[in-house]
C-alpha cells in the first residue's frame, strides 16, 4: 500500500527539514529571548560613567550633557526628552545642579523611576555658600571620597530597577570604589608637594570648594557657584588687588566655562606689573572627550590633579596617576 497520493502525509524530507528548523530555532532560543539591558539616562558625564562602571553589559547608557557642556543652563531638548521618557531609569545629580531641569524631573519622576543620587548625599557633610542661600555647593565629584558614596547610590538605584543584576553590580561597584580609593591617595599624595604658600586655587567659577577642603587649598572662583552669576567689573578688579598683593602666579581656566574672565585677570595683573600665567585648562563641570582618558571620572580628577600641582610648584610627572602606575610607583 503505497501513501504517495496521501496529501496530508509529508514527505521524509519535507519531515526533515521541519524537524531542523525546530531545532534552529530552539537553539536560537536564548539568544532570541536574552534580557534587554537595562536603559538608563543620566545628565552628567560623571554620572553615566559611574552607571557605565557599575553597570558592566547589563545597562545601555546615555549621558545628555557631553564635553563642554554647563550643566547649570543647560535646557532638556526635543531628543532629551524621548529619551529620558524611553528609560527605565533615570540618574541626575540635584543640589540644584541641573537648576533648569528640576521642574521637568519632577513630573517625569511620577511616571518613571528618576533619582537625584546627590541627594542622598549626607547633609552635613555638604558645603553651603554665601551666593547660594539656602542650597548646597552640587560639586561634590570633585573629592573622589565624596563621590565615592555617590556611586553607592547609584548602585543601589540599578540594583532597585534591575534586581536580578543586583549580584554583578555589588562586584562592580566593588572595583570601581577601590580605583576611587587609590584616586584619592594619588591626589592626596601628589597636591602635598604643591608649596603650602602657593595652595591658592584661582578658577573661572566656585566648582572646586570639595577639592579645596579635601586637599587643603584655598579656593578662589571669579563667579559664585552658579556660571549663570556674572562677575563685575569690581569683582575682577578686587581678585587682580588680590593676586598682585599675594604674588599669586597662575590661574586656571575650565573647559565649560568662558576664559574671558581669566583672561581679564591676567591682563589686569600685568597692567600692574604682576605677571600671571595659565596654569592649565581643568574640567570642572563636565568630563573630556567621550572615548578619552579624560572623558572617564578618574581621567578627569587625575588631569585636574596633575595639572594643578605642576603649575603651583609641585615636581610631578605629567603622566598623572597612569604614569606613576606604569612605573611601578
Amino acid at each position: 500500500m503505497t501513501h504517495a497520493s496521501d496529501p496530508f502525509r509529508p514527505s521524509r524530507r519535507t519531515a526533515l527539514i521541519g524537524g531542523l528548523s525546530a531545532f534552529a530555532l530552539l537553539g536560537a532560543a536564548p539568544a532570541a529571548f536574552a534580557a534587554p539591558k537595562l536603559n538608563v539616562v543620566a545628565t552628567t558625564g560623571m554620572i553615566a560613567d559611574a552607571a557605565r562602571r557599575i553597570g558592566g553589559d547589563l545597562v545601555e547608557v546615555r549621558s545628555l550633557m557631553g564635553s563642554g557642556v554647563d550643566p547649570h543652563s543647560y535646557r532638556q531638548t526635543r531628543s532629551d526628552i524621548v529619551a529620558l521618557t524611553r528609560a527605565d531609569l533615570v540618574l541626575w545629580h540635584g543640589l540644584y545642579l541641573e537648576a533648569q531641569m528640576e521642574r521637568f524631573f519632577e513630573d517625569l519622576g511620577r511616571k518613571r523611576a528618576v533619582i537625584a543620587v546627590a541627594e542622598a548625599l549626607p547633609k552635613e557633610g555638604l558645603l553651603s555658600h554665601p551666593d547660594y542661600e539656602g542650597r548646597y555647593d552640587p560639586h561634590v565629584w570633585m573629592d573622589p571620597n565624596t563621590w565615592n558614596a555617590v556611586v553607592d547610590e547609584v548602585t543601589r538605584a540599578l540594583s532597585e530597577a534591575h534586581p536580578a543584576g543586583a549580584e554583578t553590580f555589588a562586584a562592580n561597584a566593588k572595583t570601581y570604589r577601590a580605583e576611587l580609593d587609590q584616586l584619592a591617595a594619588y591626589a592626596a599624595e601628589t597636591v602635598a608637594q604643591v608649596p603650602e604658600g602657593q595652595r591658592v586655587l584661582v578658577t573661572a567659577h566656585d566648582a572646586f570648594s570639595y577639592f579645596g577642603r579635601a586637599f587643603g587649598f584655598e579656593v578662589i572662583g571669579i563667579q559664585g557657584i552658579s556660571t549663570n552669576s556674572e562677575a563685575g567689573l569690581n569683582r575682577i578688579s578686587s581678585l587682580v588687588d588680590e593676586l598682585v598683593e599675594r604674588e599669586i602666579g597662575a590661574v586656571f581656566v575650565e573647559t565649560s566655562v568662558s576664559d574671558r574672565n581669566m583672561r581679564a585677570l591676567v591682563e589686569g595683573a600685568a597692567a600692574r606689573g604682576h605677571e600671571v600665567v595659565i596654569g592649565g585648562s581643568l574640567y570642572s563641570d563636565a568630563m573630556g572627550e567621550p572615548g578619552s582618558y579624560e572623558g572617564t571620572y578618574i581621567g578627569m580628577i587625575d588631569h585636574n590633579v596633575t595639572t594643578i600641582a605642576r603649575a603651583l610648584g609641585a615636581s610631578v610627572d605629567a603622566g598623572g596617576m597612569t604614569g606613576k602606575l606604569v612605573q611601578g610607583s
